[in-house]
């Protein structure tokens, strides 16, 4: 499975430069009314990608954090049949005292 994951990566590092070669002309972005930026036109396609990947990276890592530290704690649990049984288990309820005859 790393050697497909090394190949995507390559690929995708060769795709990328090919267009960076292939595109290498300035462009004007227009921020505001008064302010122009000039950057390359790789730069900017470059820019935009990682705008919108590196949030969606860092949820996915997060939620796949939190979900093995809850896995992990489950598994700890479950280890120890004792401590669950007593958790889940309620006590039971004394028996009721007979009523006296009079």
């Amino acid at each position: 499975m790393a050697i497909l994951r090394t190949i995507f990566w390559v690929l995708l590092a060769v795709a990328l430069v090919l267009f960076a070669i292939n595109n290498w002309q300035p462009v004007e972005v227009r921020v505001w009314a008064t302010l122009v930026l000039e950057t390359k036109l790789p730069a900017l396609v470059i820019g935009a990608f990682l705008l919108g990947l590196v949030p969606m990276w860092a949820l996915y890592r997060t939620t796949r954090w939190r979900l093995k530290r809850r896995i992990t704690g489950l598994e700890a649990m479950i280890a120890r049949p004792n401590t669950v049984a007593e958790i889940s288990a309620p006590a039971p309820a004394p028996a009721p005292e007979p009523l006296p005859l009079v």
